[in-house]
């Protein structure tokens, strides 16, 4: 991998880390729906600014399947990650999502994009049990609410997973600007519901709202935009690899600024998703190129 692909994934895994202290921040004042459409809304905003500018047209012919593309990557990972908040602490958010990559080979494998070898089934296995070790011995008491919240953290982590072979497909086809720019806008009208249900409750805090332009414009908008653009230049193993980093951004974010504890608990259960995501991806840092 080229330094350039390299610096960028790093970037890249700062700013989706960072997403689950921000969420933390604006979900209590805001409400998940409203959090998770706005999010979306203003990445909307943000990318359509920028196809305008770069005069690229809208993906008007592939609305169907944007809407599937909103769904499974943005919009539903989405909410599921703000509705959690409410409860999970912003460093279990950030490992449990890592769980993406073994849903993600369940899905490769029924759509027959990539076998589910032996290794792999085992890397899903080590990785479901790494998840309940962080919510069971983690430092929060494990309430069944706390569990509740997990589970719609992992149901997050599921959609992104499944979205990955779809992604892979729409690549070959259109740009990434335009796939970006496309199933966030789709995700805004699927979001819109329910933030507009709760928008009467809410409280616009300063940190809330900075919270949201910053997840929005940073963490949604050019993230995801920049992630497109590397998966074409990079193998999708390396591409992927980034998730890893996006839990150690995550925990040290959640430690540094929300004071978050961390436990035995958390530290290997963290570690046994990393190893299996790890398996399930064939990632060998030890592994010598011929």
């Amino acid at each position: 991998m080229q330094t350039k692909y390299f610096v960028q994934l790093v970037a890249l895994s700062a700013l989706w880390g960072s997403s689950f202290m921000l969420t933390r921040l604006a979900v209590p004042t805001l409400g998940p729906n409203l959090v998770a459409g706005m999010r979306m809304a203003m990445a909307t905003l943000v990318l359509g600014t920028i196809m305008r500018v770069a005069r690229q047209p809208w993906p008007w012919a592939q609305w169907r399947e944007m809407f599937l593309l909103g769904a499974l990557a943005v919009a539903g990972p989405h909410f599921f990650y703000s509705w959690s908040s409410l409860e999970l602490p912003a460093a279990y958010g950030s490992l449990l999502s890592v769980t993406a990559v073994l849903f993600g080979a369940f899905i490769s494998a029924h759509m027959k994009e990539e076998a589910l070898t032996p290794v792999k089934m085992t890397g899903c296995l080590l990785g479901f049990g790494g998840a309940a070790l962080v919510v069971q011995l983690g430092p929060v008491h494990p309430t069944p609410l706390l569990v509740l919240s997990a589970l719609g953290c992992v149901a997050g982590a599921a959609l992104s997973g499944m979205s990955t072979p779809f992604l892979k497909r729409a690549t070959t086809r259109l740009e990434p600007l335009a796939i970006t720019a496309g199933m966030h806008a789709a995700g805004a009208l699927l979001l819109l519901p329910g933030a507009l249900y709760e928008l009467p409750q809410a409280h616009f805090t300063l940190p809330a709202v900075a919270g949201v332009v910053v997840m929005g414009t940073m963490t949604s908008g050019m993230a995801y935009w920049m992630y497109m653009r590397i998966m074409r230049h990079v193998p999708p193993v390396a591409a992927l690899s980034s998730t890893f980093l996006i839990t150690g951004f995550g925990v040290l974010f959640s430690v540094i600024f929300l004071g978050e504890a961390t436990g035995s608990g958390l530290v290997a259960g963290g570690a046994l998703i990393v190893l299996a995501s790890m398996m399930v991806m064939g990632f060998n840092p030890f592994r010598r190129r011929i």
